[in-house]
């Protein structure tokens, strides 16, 4: 297995596309891509139509899998805000790659077989796949969609992203082998010898004590420890230090602990979601999420450090696991509000990623929200950098 990325920032797409394909040849020494993932920013919209037939003037590329995006990441660079084009390609001995559309319009009921999903995904089983999606946010249906193959595939991982940067349906580009689409979901189930881990850095930072949800009414959070929500959240402000109470007033979030056996999360461990609003009069909060009683939750606040600390603290863990010693590529899927936008600075996460786990060929984008598990689930993120590292299947997970 071998994993090359690289990128091109050339203002002339055909100049962007022949260097970067170049590059991935060089790097490849010989070896011809099975895969080859493409990340096209904005700037070439007008081109969109041209790009795979421009590739193939240079490479033979495999599977083609892509989108566009308002920011492109290829060979562990971050570009934003102007123009980019990257290529991240494999040689995959030994693994299968299958090819997957749909316009998401009619899903398999929710309440069906996991038979039926698979059938209509038309991916075995079996074949213990894994899953890379990208996705049009204007037409993707995500959440059901996510769930409907994590019932279908409770063991496989999945990872991915929305395509970023147009302002109306039908302005995204989705490539998929020798097709464009504008709406729906593509992606690639990939099996036999390859494993792939993730990361999920939701950048945010765990203050209080996790607490049980004792009353709650779909997405209403209605007690917490058999108390009030708001008069918790307002013993917790006082207890915060003076910076922490200012990121209170903008920066607040609710973790949900989605593991029902794990009665000791950590950070990480906890799906970051939304406060929608407050009810003054009865104390209850809205929480851009279905909630159930029992849930454990614990209140999180984000900003550039802890963000910062979140992604260094996953990516210490995952070191300390011994798998990224036989790493060979990886994807990342990173909010449109990191990058420059959070840190002030470009390659924040590419870098960290670097320092921590070495020089493994890196591509991804920026994404319009973020597809990751976290607590053996798959969701739909925002704010957050999901990471696809891809290794020989022989090193166990």
């Amino acid at each position: 297995m071998k994993w090359v990325s690289a990128i091109a920032t050339e203002e002339n797409l055909k100049d962007s596309v022949e260097q970067a394909t170049r590059a991935v040849l060089e790097q490849l020494d010989g070896l011809k891509p099975h895969l080859t993932v493409i990340f096209v920013s904005t700037n070439f919209k007008q081109y969109y139509e041209a790009i795979p037939g421009m590739i193939q003037e240079w490479l033979e590329p495999g599977l083609l899998l892509g989108c566009s995006g308002a920011g492109i990441i290829g060979a562990g660079l971050e570009v934003e805000h102007k123009p980019a084009f990257s290529i991240t390609a494999a040689h995959l001995p030994g693994v299968k790659l299958q090819s997957i559309y749909t316009d998401t319009v009619d899903l398999p009921d929710q309440d069906t077989s996991p038979s039926v999903w698979r059938d209509w995904l038309g991916v075995r089983v079996e074949d213990r796949p894994h899953f890379i999606f990208l996705a049009d946010p204007f037409s993707f249906r995500g959440e059901e969609f996510l769930a409907g193959v994590d019932f279908a595939y409770p063991e496989s991982k999945k990872v991915g992203g929305l395509a970023s940067g147009a302002h109306a349906p039908g302005g995204n580009a989705l490539y998929l082998g020798d097709q464009i689409h504008t709406r729906g979901v593509i992606g690639i189930a990939l099996s036999g010898d390859i494993g792939v881990d993730t990361i999920v850095a939701q950048g945010c930072r765990p203050i209080g004590r996790p607490m049980k949800i004792t009353r709650c009414e779909n997405t209403l959070l209605q007690g917490l420890d058999g108390a009030i929500p708001m008069n918790l959240l307002q013993e917790l402000h006082d207890s915060l230090s003076e910076n922490d109470r200012k990121l209170m007033q903008t920066s607040l979030f609710l973790g949900i602990e989605m593991d029902p056996f794990n009665e000791n999360p950590t950070q990480g461990d906890f799906l970051i979601r939304n406060l929608m609003g407050a009810d003054r009069e009865t104390g209850a909060i809205s929480i851009g999420a279905m909630l159930r009683e029992g849930q454990l939750v614990q209140f999180h606040l984000r900003d550039k450090t802890m963000s910062a600390e979140d992604l260094d603290l996953l990516l210490t863990r995952y070191r300390s696991e011994g798998k990224a010693e036989k790493a060979s590529g990886a994807l990342l899927f990173s909010c449109l509000g990191r990058g420059q936008y959070l840190y002030g600075c470009a390659n924040h996460d590419t870098e960290l990623f670097r320092s921590k786990l070495g020089d493994i060929p890196l591509g991804g984008f920026f994404c319009n929200g973020e597809i990751g598990p976290v607590g053996g689930t798959t969701f739909l993120h925002g704010y957050t950098s999901s990471f696809g590292i891809f290794r020989p299947a022989r090193i166990k997970d």
